[in-house]
């Protein structure tokens, strides 16, 4: 794995371990948006969550399914 992509999944496991585990016991299965700064977007389908993020943050956050490991980041 290129350093790049080592170094966003360390942030990308900072941001899930700060951010949205908190909301696994209230959100379990939705989606959250995190930007690098912290700030979340909560929703019910990785589309309308994606888009918004998109729209308020630009490119760069990071996209997770609370309480999976599964992540992604929108560009």
């Amino acid at each position: 794995m290129p350093a790049d992509s080592q170094e966003r999944k360390r942030l990308a496991d900072k941001l899930y371990e700060r951010y949205a585990k908190p909301l696994e016991a209230e959100h379990w299965g939705k989606y959250v948006a995190i930007s690098p700064q912290g700030h979340t977007i909560l929703g019910p389908t990785l589309l309308d969550v994606a888009q918004r993020a998109r729209a308020l943050f630009g490119p760069g956050s990071f996209l997770f399914r609370i309480g999976t490991k599964t992540v992604g980041r929108w560009r």
